[in-house]
């Protein structure tokens, strides 16, 4: 089986703290679990009085506890350095004054929202997508190949 790209990208990009994105390896089917739903799952209590999403949530969060061997976990955060992203466009960036202006943006304290706000009032954020997305491809390749799978765009 191939794995698609686009769903192992989109797996790692839709993470967020307190979670973590998995590839089974049977279906092709990425999933992100919260560490707090894996925690319960482990525990083995019941949870039937959750809403039928959080039960959802459950339910594959168990699937993950008692068949880890079926998932990969995708690259995490700490796997995917942003800030070396954001400097790696910046210095691809043939207008000067954008690039200055882009490296005063992400120094300091709440660097990747003044980053976006810098690339949106020189409008090229849609080209900072563009470059983040073949980042993301890259990497996405990589964990395939590290990980023997078979993978199509």
């Amino acid at each position: 089986m191939k794995v698609k790209l686009r769903d192992i990208i989109d797996g790692m990009d839709m993470q967020f703290d307190g979670s973590n994105s998995y590839l089974n390896i049977k279906t092709g089917q990425v999933i992100t679990v919260s560490v707090e739903e894996l925690r319960a799952a482990e525990e083995e209590e019941s949870f039937e009085h959750l809403h039928d999403w959080q039960q959802d949530n459950m339910e594959v969060a168990i699937d993950v506890i008692e068949n880890f061997e079926n998932y990969k976990e995708l690259p995490t955060k700490f796997d995917i350095n942003d800030y070396a992203m954001m400097e790696g466009y910046i210095y691809s960036l043939e207008n000067e004054q954008s690039a200055r202006s882009l490296l005063e943006a992400i120094q300091g304290k709440g660097a990747f929202r003044r980053f976006k706000d810098t690339l949106a009032y020189l409008g090229i954020l849609d080209n900072w997508y563009a470059y983040r997305h073949e980042c993301y491809k890259k990497i996405a390749i990589e964990w395939c190949e590290d990980n023997s799978l078979e993978y199509s765009e």
